[in-house]
């Protein structure tokens, strides 16, 4: 297994070894002592699954109070995935790492708290990914997807947007005390 931390060095990407033979493929895809020997020292409380027709975009998601890593991976299909440092106090506020995930390889993304998170998928995708904390609904935010500031060089326009994503706020127009402090969030990596 191999982790190689992106442009913001706190998003990783974790390779699992695959094995592959005449009967098709397995790969040990999480375990909580080889994962914190990797440096990513996070207990994961629940895990999802979604499935999004291509042009689907579904983000950019946080939570408040109730902060969520995620480690997220794809099953099927491809996703254009995209993490944005909304960390107060951080010197990389406001910029994001994107990268594209597919189920060839099944490579994963570990996204510290601190980071709102999305995709968009390029093809029908089922996208699975683990939380650091139970989802809360009054806690839930989000930063609109088509925040110009944020210059995330989207490679497809979406033709699915939830309303819900489509009323998120752009991260200049969010209230401090809706971002997460840099020094204060649970599930970051060593």
């Amino acid at each position: 297994m191999r982790v190689t931390p992106l442009a913001i060095s706190e998003v990783l990407l974790v390779e699992p070894d695959v094995f592959e033979d005449s009967r098709g493929l397995f790969a040990e895809t999480y375990s909580t002592r080889r994962y914190r020997e990797l440096g990513i020292d996070c207990e994961f409380v629940q895990d999802n699954l979604s499935f999004s027709r291509a042009g689907t975009l579904r983000g950019l998601h946080y939570q408040i109070a109730q902060e969520q890593a995620k480690l997220v991976t794809v099953l099927r299909g491809r996703v254009f995935d995209v993490a944005v440092d909304i960390r107060r106090g951080s010197p990389t506020f406001g910029q994001h790492v994107s990268y594209e995930l597919s189920a060839d390889g099944l490579k994963q993304l570990y996204i510290p708290c601190g980071f709102a998170h999305g995709f968009v998928a390029l093809e029908d995708s089922i996208f699975q990914y683990k939380c650091s904390a139970f989802f809360a609904p009054q806690f839930e935010r989000g930063l609109v997807w088509d925040d110009p500031a944020l210059a995330i060089a989207w490679p497809m326009m979406p033709t699915e947007v939830s309303d819900k994503d489509r009323k998120h706020r752009r991260l200049r127009d969010i209230p401090p005390d809706e971002l997460p402090c840099l020094g204060k969030a649970r599930g970051t990596h060593a």
